[in-house]
């Protein structure tokens, strides 16, 4: 395992380095071949030049000079070529490999004539022959610079396959380190509550049980409450009627006793009209949502205290949860990544809360996640489609 591990780790910057030395080679390469194309047709424009003023020169052999200039800079250019008469025989050949130079192997000059055929369509020359003929050397650096291109681009094709699963694989342990704070931080709030009471128990011994009870169940229940949530995220949400009104009711009621009272004091107040309008799915989801909302707006206020307001009403088809705070508000650079995983406006925050919250109202109940920023804080509003009770 810790061989395959070193492996793995050498991998992608061996291919890099692979990478980057096939680029310079392709580079290098290319501007060579650029250089002599570009000689190339320098000298063939001569070539023509001088051609076309023997081929105009009225003298006898000026035509013929030209004619034989011009097959002197053909053989120059290294094009291999060959020629066979009606029997198949060769009559004359040039730039041929070096192997078959002066060779009477018939055999072997055939299958080089054939390989030239297989490039080149031959093509019949009246009282010359047949003539044969291959690529400019020029073309085979075209090849090879094309081969060495995809070579390059195969181990820039890898990088971005590894550079992306490397992403992957961070985010994903991003995420399970953001799931387990998230699940740290959703029972840190009934533990802390429970150590306080039992606290308050040890300081005043004769108090009451009867007085203690209604808060030890609230928190009991939370912790249940809390580990059912974590089931429930990666499953098809419940098709059940929820009273939005009565959810935010219980999780304010949670909240209050549990406010910071002396030093930067919070108040929590709730607008809701009884059970409030209904909306189909996971009660135990969307009470995750608003809560999520709430702790957000206690975050805000941290430190310097304030009003946190949860309303519940009916719009239209709408049934709407809102909730706003009047703290420092966000900035306008976050909030195009507002609910993003790991996106977070806290020192030391993970980003989970509003990004579970956006699953758990747009993807598991089809609803919508809204941010709206106000002169003086934020507001939060989760929107469901509303169902008509019966």
């Amino acid at each position: 395992m810790a061989r395959n591990g070193r492996l793995s780790r050498a991998g992608p910057p061996a291919v890099l380095g692979l990478a980057l030395l096939l680029g310079a080679l392709s580079a290098g390469y290319t501007w060579v071949m650029v250089r002599h194309l570009r000689d190339d047709a320098r000298e063939t424009g001569r070539l023509l030049g001088r051609v076309f003023v023997g081929l105009n020169d009225p003298r006898p052999d000026a035509a013929t000079n030209a004619l034989l200039d011009l097959a002197t800079q053909v053989r120059a250019l290294g094009i291999p070529i060959a020629v066979t008469d009606a029997a198949g025989r060769v009559t004359a050949m040039d730039n041929a490999p070096a192997e078959l130079a002066g060779s009477t192997d018939t055999a072997r000059l055939r299958q080089w004539i054939a390989q030239l055929d297989a490039v080149d369509q031959p093509f019949a020359q009246p009282g010359v022959g047949t003539i044969h003929y291959g690529v400019l050397p020029e073309t085979r650096r075209v090849i090879l610079l094309a081969g060495l291109q995809a070579v390059l681009f195969l181990c820039l094709a890898a990088l971005a396959v590894w550079a992306y699963r490397a992403q992957v694989a961070g985010a994903r342990d991003r995420l399970w380190v953001a799931m387990a704070r998230e699940s740290a931080h959703q029972l840190g709030t009934p533990l802390m509550s429970l150590t306080g009471w039992i606290g308050y128990l040890r300081e005043n011994p004769d108090t009451p049980g009867r007085e203690l009870i209604t808060h030890l169940e609230a928190d009991a229940e939370r912790l249940e409450r809390v580990a059912k949530r974590f089931e429930r995220i990666g499953r098809t949400a419940g098709k059940e009627r929820v009273a939005l009104g009565a959810v935010a009711e219980r999780v304010v009621a949670y909240f209050r006793p549990r406010l910071p009272t002396l030093a930067n004091p919070v108040t929590l107040d709730l607008a809701a009209s009884g059970p409030g309008p209904t909306a189909l799915g996971d009660p135990v989801l969307v009470e995750w949502a608003l809560e999520a909302l709430i702790k957000n707006a206690l975050d805000a206020l941290s430190g310097r205290g304030g009003r946190i307001a949860v309303r519940v009403e009916a719009v239209g088809q709408t049934a709407r949860m809102s909730v706003r705070d009047d703290g420092p508000g966000v900035s306008p650079e976050v909030r195009t990544r507002l609910f993003e995983p790991g996106v977070s406006t806290k020192p030391g925050g993970w980003g989970l809360g509003l990004a579970l919250t956006r699953r758990i109202v747009e993807q598991q109940h089809g609803g919508r996640v809204l941010y709206r920023p106000g002169s003086i804080g934020s507001e939060f509003v989760l929107e469901f489609p509303m169902v008509t009770s019966v």
